[in-house]
């Protein structure tokens, strides 16, 4: 009974999601946060929506104890706590953005199921748009909170570097956020993003031009084991490398682009290789998410490798070292990050 208590929690909070999900596409949580006690003709005001279905969705987000009720005002409160984790994206405590992958996730369900039976994959492009949108607003408030202030200054004589002048190659670097974040703070460096996801480079330029940095930001189209240029003193991959069926390769290639001294940094996920390690909400969320997104997006690129998102540190760091990078130091751990210092 115990097992089936927990069963139906999970059931009940996939279905949960989807309306999370709707609050945050929506503007809802945004439209709550800060507003004190609102009726649900208030939010509906505030959000231009049908005030019927506002009633319905408050319903829900009281049953899911994200939003509270006084019934004697027949008003709805979002506290600021809760404000922090749903509405606030330029906080680090901000994990909204892992609802709005739902959709891709669970649209791929078809697919998934053939390449579990063929061992096929199934490539980013085939999970539809809301997958890059999604992955770009989870990672974008920790690499806020913590890029600049703790992994470079971790990194052994990059900050020095970036603050005199570098050239710095985010490989894998989606819709730019962590290209852009580094470019605000080291205006003297230069900074080149590759993606194999042309909309993601896309919206990358548009986001480097809003922020008044595209003066020394690029961004372009390339694979990681291909990416253009050389001479760089930093070359970095933000939660990508496992994604990859060759992460060997782009290591490779990371080991020819470094200048004399460069180095690499390695963002990965702070899972266990060992399944038993993870019962805990991190790493059910990181091995869930291997299972249906960064498996299958490995496998579909047919390379030599297929790690998913929880290898461990000694897998990866055979592949570095196969690879000419034989200088593999933790730099710093957070609760949902192992950031890696690689040279050769």
């Amino acid at each position: 009974m115990e097992f089936l208590e927990r069963v139906v929690a999970d059931n009940a909070a996939a279905f949960a999601g989807v309306s999370t999900s709707l609050g945050i596409r929506l503007g809802l949580y945004e439209a709550m946060a800060g507003a004190g006690p609102l009726t649900s003709d208030e939010l509906a005001q505030k959000t231009g929506l049908v005030e019927r279905y506002v009633r319905e969705w408050l319903a829900a987000q009281v049953a899911s104890a994200h939003v509270l009720h006084d019934p004697e005002t027949n008003t709805y409160v979002l506290p600021d706590e809760h404000a922090a984790v749903l509405a606030d994206s330029s906080l680090p405590t901000y994990v909204a953005g892992g609802f709005t992958m739902l959709k891709a996730l669970y649209g791929a369900e078809e697919a998934l199921t053939s390449a579990y039976r063929s061992g096929g994959g199934v490539s980013w492009q085939d999970y539809g748009p809301e997958l890059a949108e999604g992955a770009a607003a989870f990672f974008k408030p920790g690499y806020e909170a913590v890029l600049v202030q703790e992994w470079l200054p971790a990194m052994e004589g990059v900050e020095a570097k970036l603050r005199r002048g570098a050239s710095v190659a985010d490989v894998g670097c989606g819709f730019g956020h962590s290209t852009v974040l580094m470019a605000k703070v080291f205006p003297q460096s230069r900074f080149h993003g590759f993606d194999f996801h042309e909309p993601s480079v896309e919206a990358a330029r548009k986001l480097a031009e809003e922020a008044g940095v595209g003066d020394r930001v690029t961004f372009e189209v390339a694979a990681a084991h291909d990416f253009p240029g050389g001479d760089y003193d930093l070359v970095t991959f933000f939660d990508c490398l496992h994604d990859l069926g060759d992460p060997g390769a782009a290591l490779r290639r990371a080991e020819e682009a470094l200048a004399a001294d460069g180095s690499c940094l390695v963002v990965e996920p702070n899972v266990s290789a060992e399944p038993g390690e993870n019962i805990h909400p991190i790493g059910r969320s990181f091995a869930s998410t291997s299972a249906v997104l960064c498996l299958p997006a490995a496998m579909a690129q047919n390379g030599p490798h297929a790690l998913g998102n929880h290898p461990g540190p000694d897998a990866l760091r055979a592949i570095a070292a196969e690879a000419g990078l034989h200088s593999w130091r933790l730099a710093v751990e957070t609760l949902t990050n192992r950031i890696y210092d690689i040279k050769r």
